[in-house]
């Protein structure tokens, strides 16, 4: 692959309209959803906890076996195209169970939890996918300039899906979100480059749990790995948390409409698409290591502030705290996901993914259905002070496997890390090595 710009490759352009296409649609319907359990069907944040938790349990139970699969599996675009329409058929069923009237709760949560286990194939498969698109050194180019374009359907997205719900109603925006994941098919189906086939894993003639086990392995053995599992996973659960209760705050606490909280959100990805945007030239100047833990580290005290927010010109508080808890988390995952795809050899991307995403995620239920426990007991701002406390604490894993690194290329242990365990295929002894935001967005989940 050449270094040139990856928006002059076509292939890179069509997945690049496909994923901001379907974000456009997901960012439109994450506010439908959430309104139209609260709103319409009265959920109480128990409620919302559960359906947010069925969304993420897949990534706890099929996570690590997925990342196996794909790396079997010789093609990684069908996996793509397969969850995309998946999620598509899925989501049509609320729309037409509305129209029925016979639209609950518990639909909802089945919903739910099938759209997450296409979910779960559709990130490892995209993560690992990617590099074939841009080559590896394109990847910092092609991960920011993916999120810079995604983030701006994520602009737009919230504030068209307030005034969508007020005026067609919460069950048919989710409409939207269908169709815009069928198109997201057929762009994935239009593209030509061609991917390398896949090299047998060392651990391939022991079996689905050998390879699994591999990829683990690799993960928890890699200092600086380990460490950004650790802090995605914290920055996750307080995500989690705070996603049971922050559409009640902001319907019932703060006295928000549909569209005002389209617009709250919309602030929070004008700062997204900002941070997406800059992200080479803060790597640049920060450096590429440091940048990691530092833009979550500057962010993290001032995302503190939503949970003060209140009614009037209070609201700001609100706004302010989402768009620092946006710039960090975005700058933090489009940093720490092109750190990974270029330490993890190609034949291993998919189980590492996946390993990622396994131990990333793994704690979101239970971060959302305690938040909904919390905001029955505490009440909804108490669950927010929480969730942030856990972002404020999240950057000191990273941070300590990170100190004095300025850039990748000075991660003297990471290749070695690399060939220990390719050489290993799984076994043999760990590492040498010492190795010590927005609760609405997640962004450490990447």
């Amino acid at each position: 692959m050449s270094s040139r710009s990856p928006f002059k490759r076509r292939d890179f352009r069509l997945l690049l309209f496909g994923q901001t296409t379907a974000q456009l649609g997901t960012q439109v319907s994450g506010v439908a959803v959430p309104l139209l359990a609260v709103v319409t069907l009265d959920a109480s944040p128990l409620q919302l906890g559960l359906i947010t938790a069925s969304g993420t349990v897949a990534f706890a139970v099929i996570g690590l076996p997925a990342g196996a699969w794909v790396d079997r599996w010789r093609r990684r675009r069908p996996v793509l195209v397969g969850a995309d329409l998946a999620r598509a058929v899925v989501l049509a069923t609320v729309p037409l169970a509305a129209m029925f009237e016979v639209l609950g709760i518990w639909q909802l949560v089945v919903v739910s939890l099938l759209a997450g286990v296409a979910r779960v194939f559709f990130d490892v498969g995209y993560q690992s996918y990617l590099p074939s698109v841009v080559g590896r050194e394109g990847l910092l180019a092609g991960n920011s300039a993916m999120e810079s374009i995604r983030a701006g359907g994520q602009v737009a997205g919230p504030g068209a899906g307030g005034w969508a719900v007020s005026v067609l109603g919460a069950a048919n925006v989710v409409l939207v979100q269908a169709v815009t994941f069928a198109a997201s098919a057929v762009s994935l189906l239009a593209i030509k480059a061609r991917e390398p086939a896949p090299v047998p894993a060392a651990s391939a003639s022991a079996g689905l749990g050998a390879e699994i086990r591999e990829g683990l392995v690799f993960v928890l053995r890699t200092p600086v790995l380990r460490a950004t599992a650790i802090t995605s996973a914290a920055g996750n659960f307080a995500f989690a948390l705070a996603s049971a209760v922050s559409f009640v705050f902001m319907v019932r606490t703060l006295g928000l409409s549909p569209t005002g909280i389209g617009l709250v959100l919309a602030a929070g990805s004008v700062a997204a698409l900002a941070g997406a945007a800059l992200t080479p030239l803060l790597a640049r100047r920060a450096g590429s290591a440091r940048v990691i833990w530092l833009a979550l580290a500057v962010t993290g005290p001032v995302a503190m502030l939503s949970p003060l927010a209140g009614r009037g010109w209070a609201v700001g508080l609100l706004v302010v705290g989402t768009a620092a808890g946006e710039l960090g988390q975005i700058v933090y995952a489009v940093t720490n996901v092109s750190l990974r795809q270029r330490l993890c050899p190609e034949r291993m991307l998919g189980r590492v993914n996946a390993t990622m995403r396994f131990l990333m995620m793994g704690l979101f239920p239970l971060g959302a259905l305690l938040g909904g426990v919390l905001g029955e007991v505490a009440g909804a701002r108490q669950t927010l002070w929480v969730a942030a406390v856990v972002v404020l604490l999240s950057p000191l894993p990273v941070y300590a496997a990170l100190r004095g690194v300025k850039d990748v290329e000075d991660l003297d242990g990471a290749p070695r890390g690399v060939r220990d365990v390719e050489g290993l295929g799984g076994e043999g002894a760990p590492e040498g090595a010492p190795s010590p935001g927005s609760v609405r967005r997640g962004g450490a989940g990447r």
